[in-house]
């Protein structure tokens, strides 16, 4: 059995730093799909990401194999559906046509539709404070990426309501991870979500799709092949466990606030380079942070 009881709070300051952590590494993800479409299609590199991911958990869940409840087992392929597989296809697919200012204007909406979700189908209670800091959290990360280069305005709509559908499926499992897996080792969790989609996706990658004569034939595959690997084992694997120990320790709608932290790391990460950065920028992080602060759950 798996089951023990509801894992214990999460100490303030480990709940921040871990989500700075998850917005960092989560903040690459972006550029990584992006380098990996040079070599194959949308459902390719979603197929890679979730099947090399599966490959991942494979000794995690033959280790631990009497500890799964295997009663679990189609709930956790509807959690890795929601919180992984379905959102690669998506934000692969949307990111051949949108940049990635749109994408991740788009993706701080995830916080909203959790917190939507939870209240009217998972029957979530919320607080004032959290409602207004989920509110401040957006205001401040779209102003933020708007500020930035290639802003939403050119964007073809039909792709970028396909980033609007995967922060549908993602604040679906986020609460699914806080009402239903609470009391389930994260990792348990992750590995059991991941090899139920990873698995027949695998499948359908090497038998429906043109991947292994693209390894062969284009120029340069492999380098391709490598961003997959770091999406899947760095942004995916080792993130998504995290993920879901914080939510389970915090609250869904904390845990989903990542996607604002994400336009601060890359505004950072374009200080790094030699960009400027102006008072109104970092009027827009701290209006970012307060809302992440407020929309913890006291």
């Amino acid at each position: 059995m798996n089951s023990t009881n509801s894992p214990a709070s999460m100490p303030m300051w480990q709940a921040y730093l871990t989500l700075g952590i998850l917005s960092l590494v989560w903040g690459t993800s972006f550029i990584l799909i992006k380098k990996s479409l040079e070599s194959f299609t949308p459902v390719q590199v979603a197929c890679l990401r979730m099947s090399l991911s599966a490959l991942a958990f494979v000794p995690v869940l033959a280790y631990n194999y009497k500890r799964m409840d295997w009663s679990r087992l189609p709930l956790l392929m509807v959690l890795g559906l929601c919180s992984s597989a379905l959102p690669a296809i998506l934000f692969s697919t949307a990111q051949q046509k949108i940049s990635s200012a749109t994408a991740g204007v788009l993706n701080s909406l995830t916080p909203l539709f959790t917190m939507i979700i939870g209240v009217l189908i998972f029957k979530v209670t919320v607080k004032t404070r959290q409602v207004l800091g989920i509110l401040l959290g957006l205001v401040g990360a779209a102003c933020l990426i708007l500020m930035g280069k290639g802003g939403i305005s050119n964007s073809p709509v039909g792709y970028a309501s396909l980033i609007v559908l995967a922060t549908v499926f993602y604040a679906t499992g986020t609460n699914l991870i806080a009402t239903k897996f609470r009391d389930m080792d994260s990792l348990l969790v992750s590995a059991g979500s991941f090899g139920t989609v990873g698995v027949p996706l695998g499948i359908y990658l090497l038998l429906g799709t043109d991947f292994i004569p693209r390894m062969g034939t284009l120029p340069n595959p492999w380098q391709s092949l490598g961003y997959v690997v770091l999406l899947s084992w760095v942004g995916t694997v080792l993130a998504t466990i995290i993920f879901f120990k914080v939510i389970q320790q915090t609250s869904a709608i904390f845990g989903a606030t990542v996607a604002y932290l994400m336009p601060i790391i890359a505004m950072l990460w374009g200080v790094a380079d030699g960009e400027k950065i102006g008072l109104l920028h970092v009027g827009c992080m701290a209006v970012i942070l307060v809302g992440v602060y407020l929309s913890r759950k006291q």
